[in-house]
């Protein structure tokens, strides 16, 4: 274990970062995985079928822990998109399945602070035709590659209302780290939220990564498409080096 650095007065600090410079922003550009596609979002190829996708859905409850939806009205829905496709900030994608061609959720990279390194991934949305889907996984994977090894981010966060278990369980079973919770952080939907947070530093990135390529690699499904090995057990392993 390398020594606590100290300053002049023998107080101690962090370690040097001499070299450090802000990062660019993410571009507007799409990524291609085996499984899946992510790519800003466009009313025009998107519209259709992520409406589609969204509405497969027996009722409203994907929604409960997001800040808007359900969409019951095209009009309504082809509005929220025009809206979120402007944004800069958070910078929303489609998730598009490379099979079919068509969009089956939404997720964003958003609260970029380029000057720290420091990016969050947020407004996650997954239709029923993408949750628990190898598609799913490779979609956030795409997304660390891009915040990681193409611009160079310190840290890459996951937040979520406290109550949201599935979402708290994804993040866990994506690598990332639980931080705490802040209390009363939003109100939304006209109620409270403490908001549970996540997150995984780029060198913790670089243990991950190879878990992930293993869990992605065509040989670790059957021919039913069937894993033969957990990405958290994966991960597991990499922590254990």
């Amino acid at each position: 274990m390398a020594a606590q650095r100290v300053n002049e007065y023998r107080q101690p600090i962090g370690p040097a970062l001499a070299d450090w410079s802000a990062r660019s922003a993410p571009p507007s550009t799409a990524m291609h995985g085996r499984y899946c596609r992510v790519e800003p979002i466009d009313i025009e190829r998107h519209g259709a079928s992520l409406y589609a996708a969204f509405r497969a859905a027996p009722d409203g409850r994907d929604w409960t822990y997001m800040s808007v939806g359900p969409f019951n009205d095209r009009a309504k829905f082809d509005a929220h998109l025009t809206r979120i496709a402007a944004s800069v900030d958070p910078l929303h994608h489609a998730i598009v399945d490379a099979d079919t061609g068509d969009a089956v959720g939404t997720a964003a990279l958003m609260r970029i602070d380029r000057f720290n390194g420091v990016i969050e991934v947020g407004h996650i949305s997954y239709s029923r035709g993408l949750q628990r889907t190898t598609a799913a996984t490779e979609a956030m994977f795409l997304f660390m590659q891009r915040a990681f090894d193409e611009l160079g981010y310190r840290r890459f966060e996951w937040k979520c209302d406290d109550l949201n278990a599935p979402s708290r369980a994804a993040a866990l079973r994506y690598g990332f780290t639980f931080e705490g919770i802040f209390r009363q952080a939003v109100v939304y939907k006209g109620r409270s939220r403490d908001t549970a947070w996540f997150s995984m530093t780029d060198g913790e990135w670089k243990r991950v990564r190879d878990a992930y390529r293993q869990w992605l690699a065509p040989d670790n499904f059957d021919a039913d498409g069937k894993q033969r090995q957990r990405l958290v057990e994966l991960i597991d392993a990499t922590r254990r080096r």
